[in-house]
């Protein structure tokens, strides 16, 4: 067994695990007109200023990284970390 980290953002006492769907909907903020107010909605927030925040704190070059590239990357570690177990 593998003890897969992950990558968390905590806005307030919410915390958010960057994973595809959180990343898909992260490239649709960047690269379309939302809203902070729509992205709130999509992440579950309360308000567009938890939004903010959450923006705030994720860093640039996760939303460079596409979702299927971010699940073949944890796919890979995931894979390394088994055969690192085996030896």
């Amino acid at each position: 067994m593998s003890s897969e980290k992950s990558y968390v953002i905590k806005v307030g006492d919410k915390e958010i695990e960057i994973n595809e769907d959180v990343l898909s909907i992260l490239h649709r903020y960047v690269h379309t007109e939302m809203s902070l107010e729509q992205l709130a909605s999509e992440l579950g927030f309360e308000s567009w200023e938890e939004a903010y925040e959450f923006v705030k704190k994720v860093p640039a070059w996760i939303l460079w990284i596409s979702p299927s590239l971010w699940k073949t990357l944890k796919g890979m570690k995931r894979a390394s970390e088994e055969l690192a177990h085996q030896k």
